[in-house]
């Protein structure tokens, strides 16, 4: 089994509100400390401490603050549909049940993050199997795929932003590809995916920029690589997307060395 794409990340005493937004692989929450509000299109879910909250692939949400004074502490594991359909012997699932609430979930979430701290690829496949076999019981097979994106267009301008990544993009470019007048296409984009073209660019930008930060990266050179402004644009949209700070993010690394 390969585990390539597995990881967590922890974000303590959040305050910066998520917009809309989707990942494209499970998204699993246990949250310690205060409640965390998830916007879907037609439902609000509000997880507080000692729930694990679940978003599945291409899901488009939103995470408001409900009270910058609530110290919103939580640990996150992004699990790739593809790792998820190995352990469930090719099955794809989809979570209906969103907010879970089960002491032996939580507790072999902290074991999977205690295993992928320590780089031990033996115990990280024992307690994923383990883990991912709890929270069956709150899913069902998901027949159609996960995404819900109905832009015609919408892979090869995906395909494209991915390939020019850390380029500048403008949406004239963007609305030839997808064969559809600029004004269009910002239009029937949005309405696809939940977001304008440019702050899904951006989102892009921000997780293919999270891959490149190590315990030695300059994060100013990160910033101009990817053609942001200048690192405080780059720190801002960072923070935005991932929910805490590049520089913060890089500290997390060391940490874990």
């Amino acid at each position: 089994m390969k585990l390539e794409g597995l990881e967590y990340i922890s974000i303590e005493n959040q305050t910066t509100e998520f917009p809309k937004h989707f990942h494209e692989t499970f998204c699993i929450s246990l949250i310690h400390k205060g409640i965390e509000q998830i916007d879907f299109e037609n439902q609000s879910l509000f997880s507080e401490a000692g729930n694990i909250s679940i978003t599945n692939p291409f899901e488009i949400h939103s995470n408001p603050i409900l009270d910058n004074k609530s110290q919103l502490k939580f640990d996150t594991i992004y699990i790739p549909s593809e790792l998820m359909k190995n352990i469930l012997n090719g099955k794809d699932i989809k979570f209906i049940n969103r907010k879970i609430d089960s002491g032996t979930a939580n507790s072999l979430f902290i074991k999977l993050i205690n295993a992928i701290d320590s780089q031990n690829p033996e115990n990280i496949k024992l307690y994923l199997i383990q883990f991912v076999d709890t929270l069956k019981p709150y899913s069902q097979e998901n027949e159609i795929g996960y995404s819900d994106l109905n832009l015609s267009s919408f892979h090869k301008i995906n395909s494209y932003i991915e390939n020019n990544i850390q380029e500048k993009f403008n949406l004239s470019e963007l609305s030839k590809i997808a064969n559809i007048n600029k004004f269009g296409f910002s239009k029937k984009f949005k309405a696809s995916t939940g977001m304008s073209p440019i702050n899904y660019i951006l989102m892009k930008k921000a997780f293919s920029s999270k891959k490149l930060i190590n315990s030695n990266t300059e994060l100013t050179s990160i910033a101009y690589q990817y053609n942001f402004t200048d690192l405080a644009h780059f720190s801002k949209t960072f923070k935005r997307f991932i929910g805490v700070s590049p520089q913060f993010y890089k500290e997390s690394i060391i940490e874990k060395a």
